[in-house]
């Protein structure tokens, strides 16, 4: 069985709309099942359209990984929190709380 290390809870239009977690294989990505069943649900990527079953990847999902900023606001960020550039998973659920875009990323489900 997977262990998993953290999760990050993904909102669409500040909507609940799935859970992706950190484990000891990679990461998974699945939507809510509630979430599915809306009439507005809408993807949270092109690369990670509408389905049931989990999405697994042994690198953080592309998608995720260009929510996270790059340059100088990168450097900012990893010394603030503390973070290693390479945490990609940290930092994702630092600066990825209010990105540009419809999709958010929070530590705990509000």
């Amino acid at each position: 069985m997977e262990e998993t290390f953290r999760k990050a809870y993904v909102y669409v239009r500040d909507t609940y709309a799935g859970v992706l977690s950190e484990t000891d294989s990679g990461y998974t990505f699945s939507y809510d099942r509630a979430y599915m069943l809306r009439a507005d649900a809408t993807a949270v990527s092109l690369t990670l359209p509408l389905r049931e079953e989990p999405y697994r990847s042994s690198t953080l999902f592309s998608f995720f990984d260009g929510l996270i900023p790059e340059g100088w606001l990168l450097n900012v960020i990893s010394r603030n929190w503390k973070l290693l550039p390479t945490d990609r998973f940290g930092l994702l659920l630092k600066a990825c709380k209010d990105p540009i875009g419809n999709v958010s990323i929070m530590e705990a489900r509000v």
